[in-house]
């Protein structure tokens, strides 16, 4: 007989998921969850269809959304809840009321919680979760003093923001079971400020959408788009001030008059207009943020080289999305990139804020057999972070810390 379906907030309904004590049942709730794209979108509808592809599993994913609404099946459920737009980040919206979140709990009885931001939404969820008391995680996803106070070397107001943000941080995973990281680099850095409840787990890759036989595509693509003809390299991403874009605009004219590489930037964001205003800027191709998932990844395909210059990511999945493609990789020499780099062999790296040692490192990069590097960076993702190989090693580390 099938179960009654409960009526929630708006008439927003939901059915039970997880009543089978075999399946393995996890609750996604997160603000940063948006229809124009970001990693954390990628990973939790990668982890959607994974759950879809394997008995025993169950997902239910909470996020904000224009107005109220329920769509998915028996294995995962999407709820999106009415909510406003983020000011000064109107790509997300914020979760801001406890309520339906704990009837969407109550009903559906995860087994686990997993948050995936740091705004509201682990305190809404500390609080929806008060009677039901499931195990809740934090995928730390964003490193948010890095995001706050980006060089506390600037002065005394943005040591105090560090300070302030590392204590933000410590208290919401005082509340967790455990804290998820996706590199070393991560691990380390909240060992070292308190944070000792930590699990690495890897990130994954779509290896069906981002190949390198897309590159067939590319006199058609980049005719189309306006890249220059000859070798280029991308970037593509948020233009914010903690991705160290500048650096790169400062050093690409020296590379491009030792090596003819020309710069393409893809994206947006409020660091947009100064770096427009930068000197080299002319001779760099902007490009929008690419909504189309077909057109980004046959870009990705037909471009030489990727750069990654975030001395603060977390992973990298953009990095990643081009390895998979076939593209090598340069990457500043700190944060999660730098290990995929590192440990791949499919790239270089160069010294943090140096502009003379960026120049140094591309330039030698770019000297090299790029389409054999490119292969091993496929070959790398292959082994180690497809989605598969991922969401089975996140799902296997839910099961130790429920002791099952």
């Amino acid at each position: 007989m099938q179960e009654p379906v409960p009526q929630l907030r708006h008439g927003l309904s939901a059915r039970r998921l997880f009543r089978l004590s075999s399946s393995l049942g996890v609750l996604d709730i997160t603000e940063y969850f948006s229809d124009i794209s970001g990693g954390i979108r990628t990973y939790l509808l990668a982890k959607s269809r994974f759950v879809e592809r394997h008995t025993g599993y169950r997902q239910v994913l909470v996020v904000p959304g224009p107005r109220d609404e329920v769509t998915g099946n028996d294995r995962s459920r999407v709820y999106r809840l009415r909510g406003p737009r983020i000011p000064l980040n109107p790509q997300y919206r914020l979760l801001l009321t406890s309520r339906t979140p704990r009837r969407i709990i109550e009903t559906e009885r995860p087994d686990l919680i997993e948050v995936g931001s740091h705004l509201l939404v682990p305190w809404i969820t500390r609080i929806a979760n008060r009677r039901t008391k499931v195990p809740v995680i934090w995928f730390y996803h964003g490193h948010l003093p890095r995001l706050i106070a980006p060089d506390h070397r600037a002065g005394p107001l943005q040591r105090i923001l560090e300070r302030g943000s590392w204590e933000y941080v410590r208290r919401i995973a005082a509340g967790c079971r455990v804290v998820l990281v996706a590199s070393r680099y991560l691990e380390r850095e909240l060992g070292e400020h308190g944070v000792t409840n930590v699990a690495r787990v890897p990130l994954g890759v779509d290896l069906e959408h981002f190949r390198p036989d897309r590159r067939a595509r590319a006199a058609y693509l980049r005719g189309r788009l306006g890249v220059p003809e000859g070798r280029v390299a991308l970037f593509a991403g948020r233009y914010a001030r903690e991705k160290r874009l500048d650096l790169v605009l400062d050093a690409w004219g020296e590379i491009e008059r030792r090596t003819g590489v020309r710069l393409v930037m893809v994206g947006g964001g409020p660091g947009e207009a100064g770096l427009r205003q930068h000197p080299y800027a002319p001779r760099v191709t902007w490009l929008p943020f690419e909504t189309d998932r077909e057109i980004f990844a046959d870009l990705l395909a037909a471009v030489d080289l990727y750069v990654a210059p975030g001395p603060y990511e977390t992973f990298g999945l953009s990095a990643i999305e081009a390895m998979a493609s076939g593209v090598p990789v340069l990457s500043v020499d700190r944060g999660g990139v730098a290990e995929r780099v590192l440990e791949s062999g499919a790239g270089e790296t160069y010294p943090f804020d140096d502009v003379a040692g960026l120049v140094d490192s591309a330039t030698a990069l770019l000297a090299r057999d790029l389409p054999a590097l490119g292969a091993t960076g496929r070959a790398f993702v292959e082994r180690h972070h497809s989605w598969d190989v991922a969401c089975t090693a996140i799902f296997e580390t839910y099961r130790r810390l429920l002791g099952r």
